[in-house]
C-alpha cells in the first residue's frame, strides 16, 4: 500500500532528514526494554549456536538513550545491532495514535513501534492480522503462505528468540544443502521493500522475513483479530493434536486427518448440514453455553488422563 500513511507528521520528518530529532523530542523518558546482538551475528536476530538462547541480550533504555546508542553504533566498522520490538507507542508517545490515524482500522487497534539499527529478523507468523508501516527508514518484507510451513524449517516451539518459532534458515544467506525444500519456498514467496509512508497488509498466518535496511527504522505496526474470542486458542488446540494424534500408527493418523478435515476444517461441506437443527448436538455448538460446556468435558477428559497409571 504505497504511500498509505505519507501524510504522518513522523514520515515527513523522516523524509526530511529529521526523524530522530522528531522522535526525541516527543518521546517520555521511560525505560522500554532493548535488544542488542554483537556485531559478528551481522544483524541477525536469531539464535545462539547451540539454540539454548537467542544470540541478543536484552537491556532497559530510554527513547533519547537508544537514539544516542545508534548513533553512536552507526560510526564504527563492525556496530551492534540494537532493536526495541513491539512497543505500546503510547508508552512513549501518548498522542500518537491521535496525531497519526490509521484509516484503515478502528481507533481502538494500538499502534505498536519497532524501532532499530540494520537488523534481520527471522521468518515467523502471527497467529493475528498485521498492517504494518514505514515511518522511518526501509524495510524488506519476505512473505510465504502459511502452506509453505514444511519448507522453512521451523525452529523449536518451546524456546523462542521472540515467543513465536522461527524459521532455521537465513534467507539473506540461505544453506540449501543442508535446507534444500527451502528453495520451493522461496519459489512461492512474494517480496516487497518499503519507503516511508508505505505500508504492507500481512494476513493471518502468513510467514514474513524482515530486514531493516536503513541506519535507523521505526515501523509502526497494528495487530489485530476479527475471530470470535471465546472459543479458545486454535494453538492450544494445535499443542493437544501433537500430544494425542502424532504418536498414533500412521494409517490411524490418515484417518483422523480425514475427520479433521470433515468436522473441523468442514473441508467438503457443513457436517450437519443434513441434520436437524435440534438433532445437531455438538456439530452445532457456538452458543457461549454450549461453548462452556465443551470446555469442560475436555478438561475433565485431560483431568482422567493424567491420572491414569502409566
Amino acid at each position: 500500500m504505497r504511500g498509505l500513511v505519507a501524510d504522518w507528521p513522523i514520515v515527513e520528518a523522516a523524509r526530511a532528514g529529521t526523524f530522530a530529532e522528531w522522535l526525541s523530542a516527543r518521546a517520555s523518558n521511560d525505560q522500554v526494554p532493548m535488544i542488542r546482538a554483537a556485531a559478528a551475528e551481522h544483524g541477525r536476530l536469531h539464535y545462539a549456536p547451540a539454540l539454548d538462547r537467542p544470540n541478543f541480550d536484552r537491556e532497559p533504555v530510554t527513547i533519547a538513550g537508544f537514539l544516542a546508542d545508534a548513533a553512536r553504533q552507526a560510526d564504527l566498522f563492525a556496530p551492534d545491532t540494537l532493536a526495541i520490538q513491539a512497543l505500546p507507542a503510547a508508552q512513549v508517545v501518548p498522542d500518537f495514535a491521535r496525531s497519526h490515524p490509521m484509516p484503515l482500522l478502528p481507533d481502538d487497534v494500538e499502534p505498536r513501534f519497532w524501532l532499530g539499527t540494520p537488523a534481520v529478523v527471522a521468518t515467523h507468523h502471527d497467529t493475528v492480522e498485521n498492517i504494518a508501516c514505514i515511518a522511518a527508514g526501509r524495510r524488506r518484507f519476505t512473505l510465504f503462505p502459511p502452506e509453505q510451513v514444511a519448507n522453512l524449517y521451523m525452529g523449536p516451539f518451546h524456546l523462542t528468540p521472540a515467543g513465536t518459532a522461527v524459521s532455521m534458515v537465513h534467507i539473506t544467506d540461505p544453506d540449501l544443502d543442508r535446507f534444500p525444500r527451502f528453495a520451493d519456498a522461496l519459489a512461492a514467496a512474494r517480496t516487497a521493500e518499503l519507503e516511508p509512508g508505505d505500508a504492507i497488509y500481512i494476513p493471518y498466518g502468513w510467514y514474513h522475513h524482515v530486514e531493516a535496511l536503513a541506519p535507523l527504522n521505526l515501523l509502526v505496526n497494528y495487530w489485530w483479530n476479527p475471530a470470535r474470542r471465546d472459543v479458545g486458542s486454535p494453538w492450544d488446540a494445535l499443542m493437544h493434536g501433537m500430544v494425542a494424534l502424532r504418536q498414533l500408527p500412521s494409517d490411524q493418523r490418515r484417518a483422523w486427518r480425514a475427520m479433521f478435515d470433515h468436522y473441523v476444517f468442514m473441508t467438503d461441506s457443513d457436517p450437519a448440514a443434513h441434520l436437524p437443527e435440534t438433532f445437531r448436538g455438538i456439530l452445532g455448538a457456538d452458543s457461549p453455553a454450549d461453548l462452556s460446556e465443551m470446555r469442560r468435558s475436555i478438561i475433565a477428559a485431560l483431568e482422567r488422563q493424567n491420572q491414569t497409571p502409566r
